[in-house]
């Protein structure tokens, strides 16, 4: 009898265990129907990769699981959705929870200091890549893929279809982290203002030359100073020429580092980074894992004069040209106020925000017609006089998921699954069209978005373009991210407040900068911290010495050379014939 029960028992759990998978599988299937359209992926391919992520995830059904990203109109798609999709088809949980950039930084800074697992797993910019490939605190995922993750890394993952992992590469040519949205920072403009003729005759008759897609800094000046000085007015709007922020928070600080200063001429020639002086003005020779100064005294460059006239151009157009309380503004409120349709050209605008710019004007967008076509366009950023052909010409944000290795095993095998079931080929051209940061090649390519670039003001056009690989994160010349980045908005909001002048700003910051590298040469010395690639200092010589022997680049006579544009047409047909 006992036999008799024990055998009805475990063929009711065999039929029990045979309903859920096939409970999952139709799940699956009503994801696929219902929401992973378009793909790049067959309905049949779709349904054979979910089969894979259900008989994977099986030891951890029933699973909870934490994750933390940033907030950004891909992120709140996963969170909103795709993890009911997760869960659905796997039966694990997870709590995808978002937060502002700073406080993800500081949670990771916190979770590799304490060793305790606060989060499963991060979406973590490739920018602390120098942190990750020298402290070791996070899961090598090459090593993983093929090791402890091996039972848990999908088959079909396809790394070479990926943008960004070059920037997800450390110096060993192993990866640390895995593409989730990638977004470059580039120049946006009203294109409907530029073309329009008697602005272009009021401009030429001022300035001499054709109002157009600014090549130098000096172009984007004069037109910022003549939209906000001299047109004023469109349509019985008030109108500027500028917009950035200056809210003294964190995004504040990579508001610079995200290639401000490079755009201005301040590192080396290199790319996807200044060699030996990156865009953040931290020297490290070529062929070596240890930096040697930001300062100019030690070699370095953050505080030369490019660095300073970069901080003293933004502090300038901030106060000149932008609307009023933008310089109160951060990260997350100035991007989205370009669609007020008050301002006529920004800088440094990050892509991550097209799908705001592209909501219909039922939804209070100002830059779209009435058919929901864009009447702004985006561009390369301008650089600045100090720049040089051959230098960095912008940033690229990647944020990737990252593990660290205070993550439990089992938790950081569900916390892989999910992360791979956000960018799996079923998934990734659907979160595109959603969040419009593109990370496969595969899905820049596909019909759908041949068929919506007219309305993406020429994402579509630079991310299918060769040139995309010049927007490059920060590199591993900064070696510890979150200790170095919290530095850098204090010092820039000083400024922001008049509190010091851009040269004293930048005296301080990299002073700050070499001291806090000071300290982690002596932990790295002594304990080899950062695995004999942590700093090791310059001694201090004058600027003189450093700007004759390859530091920072002496200060130019004039740093406001004759403005030059381009037209935008000509410029997406050379992107297209590449």
């Amino acid at each position: 009898m006992r036999t008799y029960l024990l055998s009805a028992v475990a063929a009711a759990v065999a039929i029990a265990g045979a309903s859920s998978a096939m409970a999952d599988m139709a799940a699956a299937k009503k994801w696929i129907d219902d929401e992973f359209q378009p793909s790049t992926l067959s309905k049949a391919e779709q349904a054979a990769e979910m089969q894979w992520f259900i008989d994977a995830a099986s030891p951890f059904n029933g699973m909870e699981i934490n994750v933390l990203s940033e907030g950004i109109p891909t992120h709140s798609y996963e969170s909103e959705v795709l993890t009911k999709a997760f869960e659905d088809i796997t039966g694990i949980k997870v709590n995808h929870q978002i937060l502002g950039e700073g406080e993800v930084v500081q949670a990771v800074q916190t979770q590799m200091q304490t060793k305790r697992n606060l989060y499963d797993a991060y979406v973590n910019d490739s920018d602390l890549i120098g942190t990750h490939s020298r402290l070791q605190l996070a899961y090598n995922l090459t090593d993983f893929m093929a090791g402890d993750g091996k039972d848990v890394t999908n088959p079909d993952l396809d790394l070479g279809d990926f943008m960004g992992t070059q920037f997800t590469t450390g110096p060993d040519g192993d990866l640390y982290q895995l593409p989730d949205q990638q977004f470059a920072n580039l120049y946006w403009f009203r294109k409907d203002w530029f073309d329009r003729p008697d602005l272009q005759k009021a401009f030429k008759a001022k300035y001499g030359y054709d109002l157009g897609v600014p090549v130098n800094w000096s172009a984007y000046e004069d037109i910022a100073e003549f939209f906000s000085k001299d047109v004023k007015n469109i349509d019985g709007v008030e109108i500027f020429g500028h917009m950035d922020y200056g809210k003294r928070a964190p995004d504040l600080g990579w508001r610079m580092t995200d290639a401000w200063l490079s755009m201005a001429g301040t590192g080396s020639k290199g790319e996807p980074n200044g060699i030996p002086i990156d865009e953040w003005g931290i020297r490290m020779e070529a062929g070596s894992c240890n930096p040697s100064g930001a300062s100019v005294a030690r070699g370095g460059a953050a505080n030369g004069p490019a660095a300073v006239y970069a901080i003293r151009k933004w502090d300038e157009w901030l106060r000149n040209y932008a609307p009023p309380g933008a310089a109160s503004f951060d990260f997350y409120q100035s991007l989205p106020a370009l669609s007020q349709g008050n301002v006529a050209q920004q800088i440094f605008w990050y892509t991550a925000f097209t799908a705001d710019m592209v909501k219909p004007k039922s939804e209070g967008n100002n830059t779209v017609d009435g058919d929901g076509k864009p009447l702004w366009r985006m561009a390369p950023s301008p650089h600045g006089p100090y720049w040089e052909e051959g230098q960095k010409v912008g940033y690229q944000d990647v944020g990737s998921w990252t593990i660290l290795k205070s993550t439990p095993l089992d938790r950081a095998k569900a916390a892989w699954l999910y992360a791979q079931f956000v960018v799996s080929k079923t998934v990734d051209v659907k979160k595109s069209h959603v969040g419009l940061t593109f990370i496969r090649d595969s899905t820049v390519n596909h019909q759908s978005f041949s068929e919506r670039a007219e309305n993406l003001g020429g994402l579509v056009e630079f991310y299918r373009s060769p040139d995309r690989v010049r927007w490059s994160p920060t590199g591993i010349n900064v070696p510890d991210y979150p200790k170095l980045a919290q530095i850098w908005w204090q010092q820039i909001g000083d400024v922001n407040s008049g509190a010091f002048t851009p040269q004293q700003a930048m005296d301080r910051l990299a002073e700050e900068m070499d001291i806090t590298m000071a300290r982690m040469q002596a932990a790295d010395e002594a304990a080899n911290v950062y695995g004999g690639c942590g700093p090791r200092l310059n001694e201090e010589k004058d600027a003189a010495y450093w700007y004759k022997n390859g530091g920072a680049k002496p200060p130019l006579a004039n740093e406001k050379p004759a403005g030059k544009t381009v037209n935008y047409d000509q410029l997406v047909a050379r992107w297209a014939s590449n």
